[in-house]
């Protein structure tokens, strides 16, 4: 098989290439090696692939490369992530995440493209995750506001009643509800990923990846992940700084499970469409995961719980794995213990 993967020098997209070569399939990286993500040139990049280096955003580039290639499926992994600086990125979000996508789509339209494409999306789709009242059953709160956060109250309660909610894991089909602008622009890739496969009969997944962590994360950015982030400052010789009470549950799924399910949504049947969670399964708080980052890194510093917090941030957000389960055959197989342990000490890329 002949895959184009964009992104494909970054975090997530280097582990998909090294997954598709090491299995015998030919690919081609897409890959603009922006220094918002990339300080210099990563030393693992492959010397067995073709790669271009380019913006997916730029419709010369990308249109003569799928001209030139006869891809029988695409992996879509170029995007601008994290919550970023302020406001003021918006039009570089927007520019990355939409403009490539609908870039890169066009010229794949051109040329007819009739394989496979899969979507790097996020979790971030949903904004708060889903919640159940005693009283109300399922509730969705509004965002939270600034007086509750700054009286220490980050739990959402029922916007109905006032009660305490119950976290419950979220399927695919739940509303989506982005609360920041990269959260709005992975749900458009979605939409015109969609609206591209019903109009020209390509099969689109979407895969919602929850928080990816491991190996060639980038270094503390405004782009980079929370784990990251708690990597860097320990590093540094500081404490990881947990906002909030630092009991935000997430879903921590490591890279090389997030590269294996993208293999798989690639191999998956024409028939098999739409979004999936890419989760572990195994919820954990932020302060769990601080803690096991610390603990596993040498030094003996101790996370500090800040109480600060983020306007564009949701409490908790969790996923069901089972549609990726039985319409994929994608099951997470590095425990968090395990992952935690090893991404103390694991290469990051400067």
């Amino acid at each position: 098989m002949k895959v184009l993967v964009t992104g494909g020098a970054g975090f997530i997209g280097s582990h998909v290439v090294d997954d598709l070569v090491e299995r015998g399939d030919e690919v081609v990286v897409l890959d603009s090696l922006d220094v918002a993500a990339h300080r210099e040139k990563p030393d693992y990049l492959r010397t067995d692939v073709e790669c271009v280096f380019a913006d997916v955003a730029d419709s010369e580039a990308v249109g003569a490369l799928v001209a030139d290639h006869d891809f029988d499926a695409v992996s879509h992994q170029a995007a601008r992530v994290g919550l970023g600086v302020d406001f003021d990125d918006v039009t570089s979000y927007v520019h990355d995440n939409d403009v490539g996508t609908a870039t890169l789509l066009r010229a794949l339209a051109a040329q007819n493209f009739s394989g496979r494409l899969v979507v790097a999306s996020s979790m971030v789709v949903y904004g708060e995750g889903r919640y159940r009242c005693e009283s109300h059953a399922i509730v969705r709160p509004g965002p939270r506001s600034s007086r509750d956060l700054d009286a220490g109250r980050f739990d959402p309660s029922c916007p109905t009643c006032g009660a305490e909610l119950t976290s419950e894991t979220v399927p695919e089909d739940a509303p989506l509800d982005p609360r920041n602008v990269y959260a709005a622009t992975k749900l458009h890739q979605e939409h015109l990923a969609a609206v591209y496969g019903r109009e020209c009969g390509v099969p689109v997944i979407s895969l919602r990846y929850h928080n990816v962590y491991g190996p060639r994360m980038p270094r503390n950015t405004p782009y980079a992940g929370v784990a990251s982030i708690f990597r860097s400052a320990l590093e540094g010789g500081r404490a990881p700084a947990v906002f909030e009470d630092g009991g935000q549950r997430r879903d921590f799924v490591h890279v090389t499970d997030v590269a294996r399910a993208n293999v798989l949504a690639l191999d998956a049947p024409s028939s098999v469409t739409g979004a999936f969670n890419v989760a572990s399964g195994e919820p954990h708080t932020i302060g769990e995961m601080a803690i096991a980052i610390a603990g596993a890194f040498p030094g003996g510093l101790v996370p500090e719980v800040t109480g600060r917090f983020r306007s564009g941030d949701v409490r908790h957000v969790v996923a069901s794995p089972v549609a990726a389960r039985e319409r994929l055959g994608f099951s997470a197989s590095v425990s968090f213990r395990d992952g935690m342990q090893a991404f103390a000490t694991a290469p990051l890329r400067p």
